[in-house]
């Protein structure tokens, strides 16, 4: 698949006449990238789908304030992360389950998903992922497994890059710290 340029699809998206298709592309283009951003953060392929749905729907109707400063993927990614942690907070907030439910209950739904190829060690780094705070969790997947450098996470999160560098320093240490538990 080729990918459009990143100026050739802000042309198309700021001419009223190429925009649907520009987002189009935009949306084949990022979509993959994206999905894994948010999975990582909310762990199950369902609700994956249904953020990154959420996000694309929110891009569409915030075009006209995307004035091209940013790369796309950066604006997107932005709205994406949003949109996900705001799902989690809202997951949170159900009276269901406490929070410690919530984490040592992620390797058993990892290894549930028909969608998760990983083994039990994977299982455990996102048990460990998943009980870091959401900042340090947010930073660390994004450097992790995007590697995302910190001033394009720095646009994203709107937060500086000495913070991401100590939030990012702390999650590795505590992933250290989990992983010990098993040795």
């Amino acid at each position: 698949m080729s990918t459009t340029d990143d100026n050739q699809l802000k042309l198309l998206l700021q001419d009223p006449a190429t925009r649907r298709k520009g987002f189009e592309v935009m949306v084949r283009q990022y979509s993959e990238q994206l999905y894994w951003q948010v999975r990582r953060l909310v762990i199950t392929h369902e609700d994956s789908n249904d953020v990154l749905q959420n996000a694309f729907i929110k891009a569409w109707s915030s075009l006209d304030s995307f004035h091209g400063d940013s790369k796309l993927i950066t604006w997107l990614s932005r709205i994406a992360i949003n949109e996900a942690l705001d799902f989690l907070r809202k997951q949170k907030n159900r009276p269901t389950l406490s929070a410690d439910d919530i984490e040592t209950g992620i390797a058993n739904q990892l290894m549930a998903d028909e969608y998760f190829d990983g083994d039990e060690k994977e299982a455990q780094l996102q048990q460990a992922i998943a009980s870091l705070p959401e900042v340090q969790r947010t930073v660390f997947l994004l450097r992790y497994y995007d590697d995302m450098k910190y001033s394009d996470i720095s646009k994203t999160l709107g937060t500086s890059e000495g913070a991401l560098k100590a939030s990012y320093h702390i999650a590795v240490k505590k992933i250290t710290e989990f992983f010990k538990q098993f040795d």
